[in-house]
Protein backbone atom coordinates (compact mmCIF):
# COMPACT_ATOMS: atom_id res chain seq x y z
CA UNK A 1 0.00 0.00 0.00
CA UNK A 2 1.39 3.42 -0.92
CA UNK A 3 1.78 6.33 1.38
CA UNK A 4 -1.25 8.66 1.31
CA UNK A 5 -1.19 12.04 -0.38
CA UNK A 6 1.78 14.33 0.13
CA UNK A 7 1.80 17.92 -0.99
CA UNK A 8 4.13 20.46 -2.56
CA UNK A 9 3.73 23.92 -4.07
CA UNK A 10 4.49 24.68 -7.72
CA UNK A 11 4.25 28.34 -8.78
CA UNK A 12 1.80 29.04 -5.98
CA UNK A 13 -0.48 26.15 -6.92
CA UNK A 14 -0.96 23.39 -4.41
CA UNK A 15 -0.70 20.02 -6.10
CA UNK A 16 -0.68 16.57 -4.67
CA UNK A 17 1.99 14.12 -5.61
CA UNK A 18 -0.82 11.57 -5.79
CA UNK A 19 -2.63 13.44 -8.53
CA UNK A 20 0.33 15.05 -10.29
CA UNK A 21 2.55 12.07 -10.99
CA UNK A 22 0.41 9.03 -10.43
CA UNK A 23 1.37 8.03 -6.87
CA UNK A 24 -0.46 4.81 -6.10
CA UNK A 25 -2.76 4.22 -3.17
CA UNK A 26 -3.87 0.75 -4.25
CA UNK A 27 -2.30 -2.67 -4.15
CA UNK A 28 0.45 -3.42 -6.69
CA UNK A 29 -0.55 -5.35 -9.80
CA UNK A 30 1.54 -7.34 -12.22
CA UNK A 31 3.66 -5.18 -14.52
CA UNK A 32 2.49 -1.95 -12.93
CA UNK A 33 5.35 -0.01 -11.40
CA UNK A 34 7.08 3.36 -11.25
CA UNK A 35 10.73 4.32 -11.30
CA UNK A 36 12.74 7.54 -11.30
CA UNK A 37 15.63 8.39 -13.63
CA UNK A 38 18.23 10.77 -12.23
CA UNK A 39 20.54 12.68 -14.57
CA UNK A 40 24.18 13.71 -14.25
CA UNK A 41 25.24 15.04 -10.85
CA UNK A 42 28.61 16.14 -12.32
CA UNK A 43 30.73 17.46 -14.18
CA UNK A 44 30.81 20.58 -12.20
CA UNK A 45 28.28 19.66 -9.53
CA UNK A 46 26.17 22.63 -8.49
CA UNK A 47 25.39 22.97 -4.77
CA UNK A 48 22.13 21.49 -3.45
CA UNK A 49 20.65 20.48 -6.83
CA UNK A 50 21.28 16.74 -6.51
CA UNK A 51 19.89 16.70 -2.97
CA UNK A 52 16.81 18.57 -4.14
CA UNK A 53 16.24 15.99 -6.88
CA UNK A 54 16.38 13.14 -4.37
CA UNK A 55 13.94 14.90 -2.03
CA UNK A 56 11.45 15.35 -4.86
CA UNK A 57 11.87 11.73 -5.94
CA UNK A 58 11.29 10.60 -2.37
CA UNK A 59 7.90 12.35 -2.29
CA UNK A 60 6.63 9.88 -4.88
CA UNK A 61 8.02 6.63 -3.48
CA UNK A 62 9.27 4.95 -6.67
CA UNK A 63 9.80 1.21 -6.80
CA UNK A 64 13.42 1.86 -7.72
CA UNK A 65 15.78 4.53 -9.08
CA UNK A 66 18.22 4.44 -12.00
CA UNK A 67 20.84 7.00 -12.91
CA UNK A 68 22.56 7.79 -16.19
CA UNK A 69 26.10 8.23 -14.85
CA UNK A 70 28.52 10.97 -13.74
CA UNK A 71 27.97 10.64 -10.02
CA UNK A 72 31.39 11.93 -8.90
CA UNK A 73 33.63 14.57 -10.47
CA UNK A 74 36.54 12.14 -10.74
CA UNK A 75 39.67 12.41 -12.82
CA UNK A 76 42.12 11.77 -9.96
CA UNK A 77 42.79 8.32 -8.53
CA UNK A 78 44.04 9.89 -5.29
CA UNK A 79 40.72 11.54 -4.43
CA UNK A 80 38.20 9.17 -6.02
CA UNK A 81 37.63 7.02 -2.94
CA UNK A 82 36.84 10.07 -0.81
CA UNK A 83 34.42 11.39 -3.43
CA UNK A 84 32.46 8.14 -3.27
CA UNK A 85 32.51 8.24 0.53
CA UNK A 86 31.06 11.75 0.41
CA UNK A 87 28.04 10.39 -1.48
CA UNK A 88 27.17 7.72 1.05
CA UNK A 89 25.19 9.93 3.48
CA UNK A 90 22.80 10.91 0.68
CA UNK A 91 22.23 7.33 -0.40
CA UNK A 92 21.91 6.15 3.19
CA UNK A 93 18.96 8.52 3.59
CA UNK A 94 17.21 6.89 0.64
CA UNK A 95 18.51 3.34 0.88
CA UNK A 96 14.96 1.94 0.93
CA UNK A 97 14.97 2.49 -2.85
CA UNK A 98 17.01 0.08 -4.98
CA UNK A 99 19.49 2.19 -6.97
CA UNK A 100 20.82 0.99 -10.31
CA UNK A 101 23.94 2.81 -11.50
CA UNK A 102 25.06 3.59 -15.03
CA UNK A 103 28.76 4.34 -15.46
CA UNK A 104 29.76 7.80 -16.74
CA UNK A 105 33.05 9.26 -17.91
CA UNK A 106 33.43 11.18 -14.63
CA UNK A 107 33.02 7.92 -12.69
CA UNK A 108 35.63 5.77 -14.43
CA UNK A 109 38.86 6.82 -16.14
CA UNK A 110 41.40 4.23 -14.92
CA UNK A 111 41.66 0.71 -13.54
CA UNK A 112 41.65 2.09 -9.99
CA UNK A 113 38.53 4.19 -10.58
CA UNK A 114 36.77 1.26 -12.24
CA UNK A 115 37.42 -0.92 -9.20
CA UNK A 116 36.09 1.80 -6.89
CA UNK A 117 33.03 2.30 -9.07
CA UNK A 118 32.13 -1.38 -9.06
CA UNK A 119 32.63 -1.49 -5.30
CA UNK A 120 30.29 1.46 -4.69
CA UNK A 121 27.72 0.52 -7.33
CA UNK A 122 27.68 -3.10 -6.24
CA UNK A 123 27.64 -4.22 -9.87
CA UNK A 124 29.97 -4.32 -12.88
CA UNK A 125 29.87 -1.52 -15.44
CA UNK A 126 27.51 -3.52 -17.63
CA UNK A 127 24.71 -5.79 -16.43
CA UNK A 128 20.98 -6.34 -16.78
CA UNK A 129 18.02 -6.78 -14.48
CA UNK A 130 14.31 -7.49 -14.58
CA UNK A 131 11.48 -5.74 -12.82
CA UNK A 132 8.18 -7.56 -13.10
CA UNK A 133 7.79 -8.19 -16.86
CA UNK A 134 10.20 -5.43 -17.90
CA UNK A 135 13.88 -5.84 -18.75
CA UNK A 136 16.71 -3.33 -18.36
CA UNK A 137 20.14 -3.60 -20.03
CA UNK A 138 22.79 -1.25 -18.62
CA UNK A 139 25.89 -0.78 -20.77
CA UNK A 140 29.36 0.77 -20.47
CA UNK A 141 29.98 3.51 -23.05
CA UNK A 142 33.10 4.68 -21.19
CA UNK A 143 35.36 1.67 -21.71
CA UNK A 144 36.75 2.93 -25.03
CA UNK A 145 39.26 5.24 -23.34
CA UNK A 146 40.71 6.72 -26.52
CA UNK A 147 37.76 9.13 -26.49
CA UNK A 148 36.12 9.07 -23.04
CA UNK A 149 34.16 12.29 -23.55
CA UNK A 150 32.32 11.26 -26.70
CA UNK A 151 32.00 7.63 -25.71
CA UNK A 152 30.65 4.67 -27.62
CA UNK A 153 29.96 0.98 -27.21
CA UNK A 154 32.77 -1.47 -27.84
CA UNK A 155 32.26 -4.66 -29.87
CA UNK A 156 32.16 -6.55 -26.56
CA UNK A 157 29.34 -4.30 -25.34
CA UNK A 158 27.34 -4.86 -28.51
CA UNK A 159 27.87 -8.61 -28.14
CA UNK A 160 26.62 -8.49 -24.55
CA UNK A 161 23.63 -6.38 -25.61
CA UNK A 162 22.60 -8.75 -28.38
CA UNK A 163 22.99 -11.83 -26.19
CA UNK A 164 21.05 -10.18 -23.38
CA UNK A 165 18.21 -9.03 -25.62
CA UNK A 166 17.98 -12.45 -27.27
CA UNK A 167 17.80 -14.16 -23.87
CA UNK A 168 15.05 -11.77 -22.78
CA UNK A 169 13.17 -11.27 -26.04
CA UNK A 170 9.86 -12.18 -24.41
CA UNK A 171 10.18 -9.43 -21.79
CA UNK A 172 8.25 -6.21 -22.30
CA UNK A 173 8.94 -3.36 -22.17
CA UNK A 174 12.70 -3.36 -22.70
CA UNK A 175 15.04 -0.49 -21.80
CA UNK A 176 18.68 0.13 -22.75
CA UNK A 177 20.75 2.54 -20.65
CA UNK A 178 24.26 3.93 -21.10
CA UNK A 179 25.89 7.29 -20.46
CA UNK A 180 26.88 8.84 -23.80
CA UNK A 181 24.12 9.82 -26.27
CA UNK A 182 26.13 8.88 -29.36
CA UNK A 183 22.86 7.78 -30.92
CA UNK A 184 22.07 11.44 -31.73
CA UNK A 185 24.74 11.49 -34.44
CA UNK A 186 23.98 7.94 -35.55
CA UNK A 187 20.30 8.63 -36.07
CA UNK A 188 21.14 11.72 -38.12
CA UNK A 189 23.59 9.84 -40.37
CA UNK A 190 21.40 8.63 -43.22
CA UNK A 191 24.33 7.07 -45.09
CA UNK A 192 25.18 4.41 -42.49
CA UNK A 193 22.87 2.25 -40.36
CA UNK A 194 23.16 2.48 -36.59
CA UNK A 195 24.11 -0.88 -35.05
CA UNK A 196 22.39 0.21 -31.85
CA UNK A 197 19.15 1.05 -33.62
CA UNK A 198 19.31 -2.17 -35.63
CA UNK A 199 19.39 -4.22 -32.42
CA UNK A 200 16.82 -2.05 -30.67
CA UNK A 201 14.43 -2.47 -33.59
CA UNK A 202 15.07 -6.21 -33.92
CA UNK A 203 14.22 -6.85 -30.27
CA UNK A 204 11.39 -4.31 -29.90
CA UNK A 205 13.18 -2.12 -27.37
CA UNK A 206 10.91 0.55 -25.91
CA UNK A 207 13.41 3.17 -24.69
CA UNK A 208 17.11 3.97 -25.08
CA UNK A 209 18.17 6.28 -22.24
CA UNK A 210 21.41 8.26 -21.86
CA UNK A 211 22.82 11.29 -20.05
CA UNK A 212 26.11 13.19 -20.41
CA UNK A 213 25.04 16.32 -22.32
CA UNK A 214 23.25 18.08 -19.41
CA UNK A 215 20.35 18.68 -21.77
CA UNK A 216 16.97 17.03 -22.27
CA UNK A 217 16.65 15.50 -25.74
CA UNK A 218 13.98 13.18 -27.10
CA UNK A 219 13.78 11.52 -30.51
CA UNK A 220 11.65 8.67 -31.84
CA UNK A 221 12.66 6.24 -34.58
CA UNK A 222 10.55 3.26 -35.64
CA UNK A 223 8.58 3.53 -32.41
CA UNK A 224 11.73 3.44 -30.25
CA UNK A 225 12.11 6.39 -27.88
CA UNK A 226 15.63 7.78 -27.53
CA UNK A 227 16.00 10.07 -24.55
CA UNK A 228 18.88 12.05 -23.10
CA UNK A 229 18.14 12.92 -19.48
CA UNK A 230 19.75 16.27 -18.68
CA UNK A 231 21.30 17.68 -15.55
CA UNK A 232 20.31 16.62 -12.05
CA UNK A 233 23.13 18.74 -10.64
CA UNK A 234 25.86 19.00 -13.25
CA UNK A 235 26.85 22.43 -14.51
CA UNK A 236 25.10 23.69 -17.61
CA UNK A 237 25.94 26.60 -19.91
CA UNK A 238 27.96 29.45 -18.44
CA UNK A 239 25.79 32.11 -16.86
CA UNK A 240 22.70 29.90 -16.76
CA UNK A 241 20.08 31.37 -14.47
CA UNK A 242 16.64 30.24 -13.48
CA UNK A 243 14.45 29.73 -16.52
CA UNK A 244 17.20 30.48 -19.04
CA UNK A 245 17.81 27.72 -21.55
CA UNK A 246 14.61 25.75 -20.92
CA UNK A 247 13.62 25.65 -24.59
CA UNK A 248 17.04 24.20 -25.40
CA UNK A 249 16.53 21.44 -22.83
CA UNK A 250 18.90 23.02 -20.32
CA UNK A 251 17.11 22.93 -16.99
CA UNK A 252 17.62 20.94 -13.80
CA UNK A 253 15.29 17.98 -13.87
CA UNK A 254 14.66 14.29 -13.37
CA UNK A 255 12.31 11.83 -15.03
CA UNK A 256 9.41 9.76 -13.73
CA UNK A 257 8.37 6.60 -15.59
CA UNK A 258 5.20 4.58 -15.11
CA UNK A 259 5.04 1.12 -16.65
CA UNK A 260 1.61 -0.47 -16.85
CA UNK A 261 0.51 -3.43 -18.95
CA UNK A 262 3.60 -3.14 -21.14
CA UNK A 263 3.15 0.56 -21.88
CA UNK A 264 5.48 3.30 -20.65
CA UNK A 265 4.34 6.77 -19.63
CA UNK A 266 7.16 9.25 -19.00
CA UNK A 267 6.92 12.59 -17.20
CA UNK A 268 9.75 15.13 -17.09
CA UNK A 269 9.94 17.05 -13.81
CA UNK A 270 11.86 20.30 -13.53
CA UNK A 271 13.02 20.90 -9.98
CA UNK A 272 11.34 23.55 -7.87
CA UNK A 273 13.00 25.99 -5.51
CA UNK A 274 15.64 28.59 -6.31
CA UNK A 275 16.98 26.85 -9.42
CA UNK A 276 13.80 25.76 -11.17
CA UNK A 277 10.15 26.58 -11.68
CA UNK A 278 8.74 23.14 -10.96
CA UNK A 279 7.32 22.67 -14.44
CA UNK A 280 6.41 19.16 -15.52
CA UNK A 281 5.21 17.74 -18.78
CA UNK A 282 4.71 14.43 -20.61
CA UNK A 283 7.90 13.55 -22.44
CA UNK A 284 6.06 13.13 -25.75
CA UNK A 285 5.30 16.87 -25.64
CA UNK A 286 9.00 17.50 -26.28
CA UNK A 287 9.86 17.24 -29.97
CA UNK A 288 13.19 17.14 -31.76
CA UNK A 289 13.10 20.94 -31.96
CA UNK A 290 12.19 21.36 -28.30
CA UNK A 291 8.95 21.87 -26.34
CA UNK A 292 5.60 21.76 -28.09
CA UNK A 293 3.99 23.83 -25.34
CA UNK A 294 4.12 27.37 -23.97
CA UNK A 295 7.05 27.26 -21.55
CA UNK A 296 6.01 30.60 -20.05
CA UNK A 297 2.68 29.28 -18.79
CA UNK A 298 2.92 29.83 -15.01
CA UNK A 299 0.46 27.01 -14.38
CA UNK A 300 2.31 24.42 -16.46
CA UNK A 301 1.46 21.10 -14.87
CA UNK A 302 0.59 17.66 -16.08
CA UNK A 303 -1.44 14.88 -14.51
CA UNK A 304 -0.73 11.50 -16.10
CA UNK A 305 -3.19 8.65 -15.86
CA UNK A 306 -3.08 6.76 -12.58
Amino acid sequence: MRNPKRFWIVNGLVLTAFAALGLRAVEESKNDFRFAIIGDRTGGAQPQIYGRVWREVDLLHPDFVVNVGDTIQGGDDATAEQEWKDMRPIWARYNHYPLYFTVGNHDVWSDVSRQLYEQEAGRPTHYSFDYEDAHFTVLDSVGQRDDPYRGRLSPAQYAFLEQDLEANKDKSPKFILFHHPFWIAELEAADSPSPLHTLAKKYAVSHVISGHGHRFVRQVRDGIVYMEVGSSGGQMTSGLVRGEGFQDGRFYHWVWAHVKNGKVQVTVKEIGGAMGSGRMFPAEDWGEEGPKFDVADPALTYKPET
